[in-house]
């Protein structure tokens, strides 16, 4: 299930260039899911190609997962205005195409608060979620969720580096 062209389910509709739809292996077993598309992304409507998913890409060739191998989405589909966290209301909108896409997955990398707070409800500090394996419900079956670090904050803090670059090793057996 994929959003209508015209989708205005939130207000995130108004200030959008293109809908951020998920990009990579539909078939792959695992799904990275960010936040929202930023505006790198709501100009080229893929997700993750600006600096954090520069940043992304080389963390994931490092590591020997080609990101044409994994599935990639964003919690929202449409930027936020000013590149602000999406707030619940939106989340709740695209969330039944976020579950959608993630619907035949093995494992789902949610990357940073927001995706944690959408998939699962979490909201602790991400250092004290990182790399904790659970569990969410898709579609009435049990899919691993295993929260990590944004890759935004992987620029700045070597702690964040390092647990992503954690989750990566951890979901190649996958891949």
């Amino acid at each position: 299930m994929r959003p209508e062209k015209d989708c205005q389910l939130c207000s995130l509709h108004v200030g959008r260039t293109i809908m951020v739809l998920p990009c990579g292996d539909p078939s792959s077993k695992v799904c990275f899911v960010g936040e929202a598309p930023g505006e790198k992304e709501d100009l080229s409507g893929t997700p993750f190609v600006g600096r954090s998913g520069k940043l992304l890409d080389k963390m994931l060739a490092e590591e020997g997962v080609e990101r044409s191998s994994i599935r990639i989405t964003n919690t929202v589909k449409c930027r936020p205005p000013g590149n602000r966290d999406p707030t619940q209301v939106e989340m709740d909108a695209c969330r039944p195409f976020l579950l959608a896409e993630l619907q035949d997955c093995e494992a789902v990398v949610a990357l940073g608060r927001s995706a944690c707070r959408s998939l699962a409800g979490l909201t602790a500090p991400m250092k004290e979620m990182a790399n904790k394996r659970m569990s969410i419900d898709v579609g009435g079956r049990e899919v691993l969720l295993i929260p990590t670090y944004h890759p935004a904050a992987c620029i700045y803090r070597k702690e964040a580096r390092e647990g992503l670059r954690e989750t990566i090793r951890s979901i190649r057996p996958l891949v």
